[in-house]
């Protein structure tokens, strides 16, 4: 799906937020995949402005510079694939360091305005998957439905070490689970849209839950929210 779209009168949206290595990026792709909706990962969006950021030497607290970089991004999704002006950048917006940056440039209120109206453009037929920080709260209040998806920091920080191995990154539990809960005060305490359940969002700990048994938690709530056609 590429980045700059348009939208029509009224979508679905399924907005699922939650902590960092929580897992909702996974649980929302295959609920997209059940349901045939577009999926937005929003995160990728600041991962992909602050790996921009790094790569020209922008200051990470240089706001209007941060903001300016993101209304001018050129990133599609495709096949799972996140592309930054024709390159694919799956792997490299995963890098520690640039979710490390991301996570610091999200609270700037400049760069959060400045990604809104790419965000909304992504509510396309016939549905949206949103997962992120924010989606329930900001960016789609209207939501057909929202979930707040969380897990222990030690299942997170277990979850995150498995996903840097596979991808061939080197991982330190220690660091992972420090870093995780400097990650989720940042988020929370951030004066800009901080990281909280949305009103009447569905809160869903996958700590001890199969990817699958998530998944199905998830459809069948829509199922029972969703306005008929």
């Amino acid at each position: 799906m590429d980045c700059n779209m348009t939208s029509f009168p009224y979508i679905p949206v399924i907005a699922i937020d939650g902590p960092t290595a929580s897992g909702k990026g996974t649980v929302a792709q295959l609920v997209a995949t059940q349901l045939g909706f577009h999926y937005l990962d929003s995160g990728a969006l600041y991962r992909l402005t602050a790996l921009s950021a790094l790569r020209n030497a922008v200051a990470l607290n240089d706001e209007q510079a941060l903001a300016k970089l993101a209304e001018t991004l050129q990133c599609s999704f495709t096949n799972g694939d996140i592309f930054l002006a024709g390159e694919n950048v799956t792997l490299a917006i995963r890098a520690e360091e640039v979710g490390n940056a991301a996570s610091k440039i999200a609270a700037l209120p400049a760069l959060r305005q400045a990604l809104v109206a790419l965000q909304l453009r992504f509510r396309t037929a016939p549905g949206l998957i949103a997962d992120g920080r924010d989606m329930g709260t900001v960016i789609f209040p209207d939501a057909d439905l929202k979930v707040f998806l969380t897990a222990s920091p030690e299942a997170r920080a277990q979850r995150r070490y498995k996903q840097l191995i596979d991808k061939g990154f080197s991982a330190n539990m220690q660091d992972l689970l420090k870093d995780l809960n400097e990650r989720d005060a940042r988020d929370a305490n951030r004066a800009v849209a901080p990281l909280k359940p949305a009103e009447g969002a569905y809160l869903l700990d996958t700590s001890n839950l199969t990817v699958h048994q998530a998944v199905e938690q998830v459809l069948g709530w829509y199922a029972d929210v969703k306005k008929p056609v």
